[in-house]
């Protein structure tokens, strides 16, 4: 993907940004073969970007040096330095050159307790070093159907709102529903398009740069559906999960996004 690419941290009005999260996954050679095909691929106007494990950012950030191709990490911890064992700083995943950082995945909300306050928090880390972090939101099956995803989402972002207040301009959105993400199940264009509204109304209602700040959408986004949602006026491209991981399928995604 030889096309250009704004420096880390700029972005262009609502140019489509596509977001590879690794998870847990990788090795030494299937990272290199996979990033060596995305180097190798057609570059398009999407913004592309690979958010790996922390053990590998040293390898990922040579493979790409010079690529137009961002790389970043699945999260950082709130914390500038100290007695944190096993966290990793922003100021440390900027010496890596990082461009992005997921935060309040729902696998680290789920899994590790993370409360809406803490992932405002990491956001505000991440930015204070120059990055720009990936704040996710989204609702669980059952809080959609009971009616709540609004509140859910809308409760979720709004602790980042509160904390950045003029800074929220600096980071990019993602709505993952919880019920989608590796389930195979996918939130229909337009049932993504109108929580997407809903949260840019958020934002522009707080004072942000709506229409320039991006929302993704993340949740079993493969090849064959990547088209359709992200012709949705409020989807400005993706994180994709295990998608990602497949050199032909990520960069089919990528290529969708124009």
């Amino acid at each position: 993907m030889v096309a250009g690419a704004p420096a880390a941290g700029q972005q262009s009005p609502r140019r489509k940004l596509v977001v590879g999260n690794w998870k847990m996954n990788g090795d030494g050679a299937s990272n290199a073969a996979l990033l060596a095909a995305l180097k190798a691929a057609p570059g398009g106007e999407a913004e592309v970007s690979v958010c790996v494990p922390a053990p590998y950012l040293h390898d990922v950030s040579k493979a790409l040096h010079g690529s137009s191709i961002h790389w970043g990490a699945q999260d950082c911890s709130s914390h500038e330095s100290g007695a944190f064992t096993g966290e990793v700083s922003a100021a440390m995943l900027a010496e890596f050159g990082c461009c992005h950082v997921i935060v309040g995945h729902s696998e680290r909300r789920a899994m590790h307790g993370e409360s809406d306050r803490l992932v405002a928090e990491k956001a505000a880390a991440a930015l204070a070093h120059g990055l720009v972090p990936i704040v996710c939101v989204g609702e669980t099956l059952a809080e959609r159907d009971g009616g709540k995803t609004e509140a859910v989402v809308g409760r979720q972002l709004g602790a980042a709102v509160d904390l950045l207040a003029k800074r929220i301009d600096g980071i990019v959105v993602a709505y993952e529903p919880v019920w989608a993400i590796g389930t195979g199940k996918t939130a229909s264009p337009a049932e993504a398009q109108s929580v997407h509204a809903f949260l840019r109304k958020l934002l522009a209602d707080a004072g942000a740069a709506s229409r320039t700040l991006r929302i993704l959408y993340g949740g079993s986004v493969k090849a064959d559906n990547a088209t359709q949602l992200f012709a949705e006026a409020d989807i400005d491209g993706g994180l994709i999960g295990g998608a990602s991981l497949k050199a032909a399928d990520f960069i089919a995604i990528c290529q969708a996004a124009g």
